[in-house]
């Protein structure tokens, strides 16, 4: 879906935090920060020529979002900390002797401003080259397809491989304790527990994602919804147990009930919220997914959750499989 980055801070937080995609921004910006003790600053009018509008009008958005552009690095200097600076840049740059404080942009900060400025013809040209080198990052680092990034965080394959166990032993009690057809019973159980955790039938999920028939829907699943998955599978298959045993075999109705009733218990609301937000979230910023049932769960991804999935702690599937396959047979046992 096409991002509006003057009308969604969670879009904006989701540039802003990535640690990857920041780097090629800043190398594709004809800006001349003023760097001091490490880091880089942008004064307001050094903004305001930048994005080719009058200093009035940086003002006036700064006063709008004022919370927003402060969370991401803008600061006022006054005192000793403005007497430093202006000393560092002088006689190179004249701030005036009577300027008492000075409103600065680091680079986030910046950034930030140009997503909000919705007059400026230069700031939506930065936009639309902010979010293709988010879209270039990404496809850089998945090789040009997304389905599968979750398999990028080095504790999806161990997720995986316990969330299969657990699965087991659910899809065991509904062939064993459960009427019905084995096809429809399996297929109706399934889609009520994504119901429960995801708000979404499998097949509805399948098509946001633009998944095949043959795809596994598991297997594009983040390693901390496989756990909240695992967990609720788990449970199901012990209630479906416990009764069979207590009353013989139960109907897929049966079923549901338990459904409800285990995603209406108070332990379970905290795992549930989690695996939407994650969900929500990451797919909206790794695979451009819009997840409408789990909207209110949506976030911006952490600078960590970049860094798992695209950034230093990312890991190459393939490669991950084959350095360590007896870890993985021995896990599967």
């Amino acid at each position: 879906m096409a991002k509006d980055l003057t009308t969604s801070e969670i879009s904006r937080q989701n540039i802003l935090n990535n640690p990857v995609a920041l780097p090629r921004i800043r190398e594709a910006l004809d800006i001349k920060p003023l760097e001091f003790n490490g880091v880089l600053y942008i004064t307001k009018q050094m903004a305001a020529d930048f994005y080719e509008v009058d200093l009035r009008t940086i003002e006036n958005c700064l006063s709008a979002n004022e919370d927003e552009i402060r969370k991401n690095g803008y600061s006022i200097w006054k005192g000793n900390s403005l007497k430093e600076f202006k000393l560092h840049f002088a006689p190179e740059i004249d701030f005036g002797s009577k300027i008492t404080q000075l409103g600065l942009f680091d680079f986030r900060s910046f950034l930030d401003i140009g997503m909000l400025l919705t007059t400026s013809e230069k700031a939506k040209q930065v936009r639309s080259l902010m979010l293709d080198i988010v879209i270039s990052v990404i496809n850089e680092k998945t090789g040009g397809g997304t389905k599968y990034i979750n398999r990028r965080d080095r504790n999806y394959v161990t997720s995986a491989i316990q969330e299969e166990n657990y699965h087991r032993k659910m899809t065991d009690a509904i062939r064993d304790y459960v009427d019905g057809h084995e096809r429809f019973k399996y297929s109706t159980v399934i889609d009520m527990i994504y119901k429960a955790v995801f708000c979404e039938k499998a097949k509805e999920y399948k098509k946001l994602l633009d998944l095949s028939e043959k795809d596994n829907l598991r297997r594009t699943l983040y390693a901390e919804v496989l756990v909240s998955i695992s967990a609720f599978e788990n449970q199901v298959a012990e209630m479906i147990k416990a009764k069979a045993k207590e009353l013989g075999p139960i109907s897929v109705e049966e079923v549901g009930e338990f459904i409800k009733e285990l995603s209406a218990m108070p332990f379970v609301k905290p795992i549930l919220e989690d695996a939407r937000t994650k969900m929500a979230s990451r797919d909206f910023a790794l695979r451009d997914v819009y997840h409408d049932n789990i909207a209110e769960y949506l976030k911006a991804v952490s600078p960590e959750e970049y860094e798992k999935f695209i950034g230093s702690q990312s890991v190459d599937f393939d490669h991950l499989l084959d350095e360590n396959k007896e870890v993985l047979d021995r896990l599967k046992q």
